[in-house]
């Protein structure tokens, strides 16, 4: 791409028909001539392609892209060309490869009319979180005569950020619409559940608990009537990010790590949503990054920045100095989530140290994600001696993340082990059932 002007297939291929014609000519005279009257041809139109232009400064190329990259979410870059020459063009643009990105054409092209302004966009997947950048642009044009491709480097330096994917959130878009009605004063609407504040009386019916009966109500009009509370607001919801070595592993396309940060952001959209404040503590050997429980609206976007690029690293998770942590800070009774993989026996031992006293306090919920390829492993018969092997290392996982469920569950934590696609939706299912159960 460093030089100015290159040749176009067509040029290559007519030069080829050339060669063709004067290798065959040794059998057959006739080609000679044609030959030459087809290289004079093209001697001719190469030499008006370079004079007809047109020139770089009549072409002009810009970036214009999304405001928001989502991880694993499909998204489209756009670019702006401007043709300012009296003849219509085809410009083709690359771009330089970023870290974050992957793009799924090496180039995009169209036709750009004379005077006259188009759009070109590039689809692209967002393959990691974090900072990036988009650098050069590389750009090429060519006229009607297409013999000849000029190119051009365009400095198109630009930041960008690639942020968890919180398409959970729109799955509880009712939680939003009652949200904003509340803040409009239009009606007020409670979440009910078992919670302190007295809210209304309702005709009993099955599979209601036998403690929910109000029975001077029910002395008062002969029939079984039930009470409804308000579930607690502003109630403090702590997210514990394990950052550490088992968290690099990959499942699909990402790693444990991205799909954690996916659930925690999902979860603190939710739950600022329902009034309650929302911390972080992420560590792995030291404390990586901590946040105080907020109920601001600013709260979410906080820990979005303060989560955003976060990695895992290849070290130990030090569990007894981030429950060291909250036991020091963290003083009223809250839901601390605990987003993990404690598959590792090591790491089983050093988690239920610490679970136990604080599962005491605090309702605590440990986070799991377990691997489809597992579960795949032990679906399917074994047919080889490969394929055993397998079979037993699924199997000896498997009973790893059972001991270790049952172990924590033991000591009054709550337990969420499911695929890693579906984490967020069982994490705000979870939180909402807590809710209204009044657990906290």
């Amino acid at each position: 791409m460093r030089l100015p002007l290159w040749f176009t297939s067509r040029f290559l291929w007519a030069l080829a028909a050339i060669a063709l014609l004067l290798a065959c000519s040794p059998g057959a005279a006739i080609f000679i001539p044609i030959a030459i009257a087809i290289a004079a041809a093209l001697l001719i139109a190469t030499l008006a392609d370079a004079l007809l232009g047109p020139r770089a400064a009549q072409i002009v190329v810009s970036r214009v892209p999304p405001d928001h990259f989502a991880l694993g979410v499909a998204t489209t870059i756009a670019y702006a060309a401007e043709n300012h020459a009296s003849q219509a063009i085809r410009i083709g643009i690359l771009e330089t490869p970023a870290r974050t990105l992957r793009f799924d054409a090496d180039e995009t092209a169209s036709d750009v009319p004379a005077r006259s302004r188009v759009t070109l966009e590039r689809p692209v997947v967002p393959i990691a979180r974090g900072a990036d950048a988009l650098g050069t642009l590389y750009v090429w044009h060519e006229n009607r005569i297409g013999l000849l491709r000029r190119r051009v480097r365009i400095p198109a330096e630009e930041k960008i950020r690639v942020y968890p994917d919180l398409a959970a959130v729109e799955r509880y878009g009712a939680l939003h619409l009652r949200n904003r009605a509340i803040e409009a004063g239009l009606r007020r609407i409670k979440l009910r559940g078992i919670g302190t504040e007295f809210e209304s009386l309702r005709d009993w019916s099955e599979g209601d608990a036998f403690r929910a009966v109000d029975w001077k109500a029910t002395a008062r009009r002969g029939k079984l009537m039930v009470a409804q509370h308000e579930v607690e607001r502003s109630q403090n919801i702590m997210l514990l990010l394990d950052c550490g070595r088992l968290m690099t592993a990959r499942i699909g396309d990402r790693r444990k790590l991205d799909y954690a940060v996916q659930a925690a952001l999902s979860l603190a959209t939710i739950a600022g949503l329902a009034s309650d404040r929302v911390g972080l503590v992420a560590f792995a050997r030291k404390i990586i990054a901590a946040q105080a429980p907020r109920s601001t609206r600013s709260s979410v976007a906080k820990l979005t920045e303060a989560l955003y690029d976060v990695e895992p690293r290849f070290e130990e998770a030090n569990y007894p100095r981030a429950f060291a942590y909250l036991r020091h800070h963290l003083h009223k009774r809250s839901m601390i989530v605990l987003l993990t993989d404690v598959i590792d026996p090591l790491s089983q031992a050093a988690v239920l140290a610490e679970v136990a006293p604080l599962a005491r306090r605090h309702l605590l919920l440990c986070v799991f994600m377990n691997d489809a390829a597992v579960n795949a492993a032990l679906a399917a018969e074994p047919q080889s001696v490969a394929q055993a092997a397998r079979y037993n290392v699924a199997v000896a996982l498997a009973n790893e993340r059972r001991t270790a469920k049952a172990l924590l569950e033991r000591t009054g934590a709550l337990v969420i082990d499911v695929p890693a696609k579906e984490l967020s939706t069982a994490l705000i299912d979870q939180y909402l059932r807590a809710k209204r159960r009044g657990l906290l």
